[in-house]
């Protein structure tokens, strides 16, 4: 888009510092005027142009060169406002330019470039923090969606290479058993399929924000009983015991993906356990103004730096117990965080004392219900 030519904001400000000064000095030279001149003759007002050498004699100053004298006075403060407006209006911009210098180097794809602003903490010093954050936080999400793309790419191609290879050694051998090889195919096809439906699912939650149409009051608790009872026959296959304490937990936003986001977390809960003889425990709770969801699972201990990375994309935790059954895509904390970022909520993980981890999600409370619902203050 073209932008048409105008006045820069520097010779704007010049200007403006100028016509004040000499509005300023008008006044002034009035009321000298009104107070000690007001019965000198009118003709003596008039700039006159032969008074000017006048001017410059001491011995000749009078109300005679009061009219020439003024008109000298406002040449020299129009010339001296414009220049010292000019001066001091580029020593005010001088920040601006460093920020927009910043911006162009954005623009262009330069997101490491910082404006670190020095100087008192004014209005382009607190301009300049916030761009510098910004440019920060943009980074830090430019990386990881490069990080995302890169690792989406490897996973997919893993199915469709292995697709290949399968189907070249059934091309090279027509009498091989077509139905082992079908059967691997349905399993490596499937795994294909779950990956394309998480990347789509975590591509949704990713957005950090829930359409207007999909907001609606919703209770953790009854979620989470229901992911629980959806996922109890699998706790049963793997003999986990499963506790739950349901405590009223209002909130508000997309029924769809807080569902999910309480599906992934016990299920991983499941998946992620002993061999046998384990444990998970689901709680909700109520605090002041968030709402919390933990989810405990026993299992291995945990190496503290390795939890603070399962909840990025196609973080299996290598560390962890796990079955072939269920060997999941390595997406299911991830989307639970970008489901409760989109919600304005955290996911915290730590590793849970004696072996496996406990996961917590704190959302806000939905103050609407909180007349209705019971809340334990400082829970």
């Amino acid at each position: 888009m073209t932008r048409e030519p105008g006045t820069s904001v520097r010779a704007r400000l010049a200007l403006s510092y100028a016509a004040f000064l000499m509005l300023a000095c008008v006044l002034l030279l009035g009321a000298v005027w009104a107070f000690l001149l007001r019965d000198v003759p009118l003709r003596y007002l008039v700039p006159n142009p032969a008074n000017l050498p006048r001017i410059v004699d001491p011995g000749s100053y009078g109300p005679a060169v009061f009219g020439i004298a003024v008109a000298t006075i406002l040449v020299f403060l129009l010339v001296f406002g414009l220049g010292g407006g000019w001066l001091l209006a580029g020593r005010m911009l001088a920040p601006l330019r460093r920020i927009t210098g910043a911006t162009r180097a954005a623009a262009a794809g330069s997101l490491s470039h910082r404006i670190e602003l020095d100087g008192p903490g004014d209005e382009f010093r607190e301009l300049a923090d916030a761009f510098d954050a910004m440019l920060g936080r943009l980074q830090a999400h430019v990386e990881e969606q490069r990080r995302f793309a890169a690792n989406a790419s490897h996973e997919l191609r893993t199915p469709l290479a292995t697709t290949q290879a399968l189907l070249d050694v059934a091309r090279a051998d027509p009498g091989h058993d077509t139905g082992e090889l079908l059967d691997r195919l349905h399993a490596v096809n499937s795994r294909a399929i779950a990956l394309t439906e998480a990347l789509l699912l975590l591509g949704r939650a990713d957005q950090r924000s829930t359409p207007a149409g999909t907001r609606e009051h919703v209770d953790l608790a009854l979620l989470a009983e229901d992911a629980t009872e959806t996922l109890l026959p699998l706790a049963e296959a793997r003999g986990v015991a499963v506790e739950t304490v349901d405590d009223p937990a209002p909130v508000v936003g997309s029924h769809a993906l807080l569902l999910q986001l309480t599906t992934n977390l016990v299920h991983n809960a499941i998946v992620h356990n002993l061999p046998a003889g384990g444990g998970v425990r689901i709680a909700t709770a109520s605090r002041d103004a968030t709402v919390v969801l933990t989810v405990e699972n026993t299992g291995a201990p945990l190496d503290p730096r390795l939890v603070s990375t399962l909840a990025e994309p196609f973080r299996r935790g290598a560390e962890r117990t796990r079955s072939t059954d269920h060997p999941g895509v390595g997406l299911g904390l991830a989307i639970v965080r970008s489901i409760a970022r989109a919600h304005d909520g955290t996911l915290m993980l730590a590793p849970r004392p004696g072996g496996g981890l406990t996961a917590t999600v704190e959302l806000p409370l939905d103050r609407s219900a909180s007349a209705t619902v019971p809340v334990r203050a400082g829970a």
